[in-house]
Parts: structure tokens; sequence; C-alpha cells
């Protein structure tokens, strides 16, 4: 079964989902405002930059899913999809999944935000199967540490040849769709990469290397 697999940020949905789930917390008073945002736009001109130290990012943006309880932040989960992302879901990135089903491809996430943010953006895709950086849990309760390799850059390579052992698949007429210089190594390997709304380092590689290029934006 042919694999087609999908970065989630400025990809399948108009936004960066981690980014997001932070400025929600912002806007809901659910953490010091100047300090988080300060801090995120930080390393999220490091993530552009490609510069991004993923262990030091996750340490922050786990840190606050590790003063709640699961019950508390499964409820404000529900409240950052409805404001957050649902305003930002992409009617194209529905048909193209679609698209991929109807060919009888297997859809698979593959992102460098954790996965308790992403997971539910994806089943509301329609795609439930999901690589995620991994939050540790212990006792019912977030850690503010990440189990195993993060999945970003290299990382999202060595967790997808995991990935593809257990299931006993391999990348034979893969697809992979990204808007992010940083999931150039991973573009390297599939038999179809395609630049969605790229960035202008992908862009550029893009055009050298002959790859699709496409717009999912309305």
């Amino acid at each position: 079964m042919s694999l087609a697999i999908f970065d989630l940020d400025n990809t399948l949905i108009g936004g960066d989902s981690d980014y997001l789930w932070g400025e929600f917390l912002i806007k809901n008073q659910l953490i010091d405002a100047e300090h988080y945002r300060r801090e995120n736009a930080r390393f999220y001109q490091d993530y552009q930059n490609g510069t991004l130290d993923i262990y030091a990012y996750q340490a922050f943006s786990l840190q606050p899913l590790s003063q709640h309880p699961m019950s508390v932040l499964q409820q404000w989960h529900q409240r950052f999809m409805h404001e957050m992302i649902e305003p930002i879901l992409l009617n194209k990135a529905r048909v193209l999944i679609a698209h991929h089903k109807a060919q009888g491809h297997r859809p698979l996430i593959i992102t460098a935000t954790n996965s308790f943010i992403t997971r539910p953006i994806g089943e509301q895709l329609g795609i439930h199967e999901l690589i995620g950086t991994e939050p540790e849990i212990e006792n019912g309760r977030f850690t503010g540490r990440v189990v195993g390799i993060p999945s970003f850059q290299q990382g999202k390579v060595t967790r997808l040849q995991a990935w593809l052992e257990q299931q006993q698949e391999d990348l034979n007429d893969s697809y992979f769709y990204s808007d992010s210089h940083n999931d150039l190594p991973l573009l390297e390997l599939v038999t179809h990469p395609v630049a969605v709304d790229a960035d202008p380092r992908l862009t550029e590689v893009a055009k050298q290397k002959g790859w699709k290029q496409i717009s999912l934006r309305d």
C-alpha cells in the first residue's frame, strides 16, 4: 500500500498548531502571557531559520501541560480546537486527503508538534495514524519531558523508519507533503516529494530538483 505522508502545521492546516496552542493559553489567561509570548516567538523564529533546539523547545512547550491534570487539559483542547484550529482547516487539504484515500493509499501525519496537540487535529481531518513528538506521562500526568526522539528534521526519518518496520510498510511509491525546509531529510527519501505553500528555502530546493509545488490555501 502506498503511503501518503503529510506534515501538519502550515501544510494541512493554515497555521502552526504548536504556536497557536501557546496563543490559546495566553488568550485565556492560563499562563504568564509576556514570558510565554516572548519565548514562543523566539523558538518559532528559530524553527523558521532551521536552528531550533528541539529539546529546549519541547521542555518549554510541555511545561504548562505538566502543571494541570489530564481532564483539565482535555477540556482546554476541545476549546482550542473550536477557537483556534477549526477556523484554519483547509478545504483543499480535505480534498487532497480524500484523493489519496480513493486511490487506496494509506494516509499518515508526521509532525514535530507533540501528539497531545496534534492527534485530535489529525482525527478531525480523517487521518487516524500520526507520528508526533511524544510527551512523557507518569501516573496519568504529563511530566514535561519527551519520550524517545522528537519527530523533527532527521528525527522524522528515524521515527518513520521505526514505524515502517513495525507496520511492515515501505516507501515504494510514497508521497510526502510539506511546507518547510526542516523536512528536507524526509522529502529526499520519498518517491513523490511535494512542496506545499513552501517557505523560501524549500521553494528554491523544489525548483532545483524539479519537485512538484502546490498550494492548499483557498
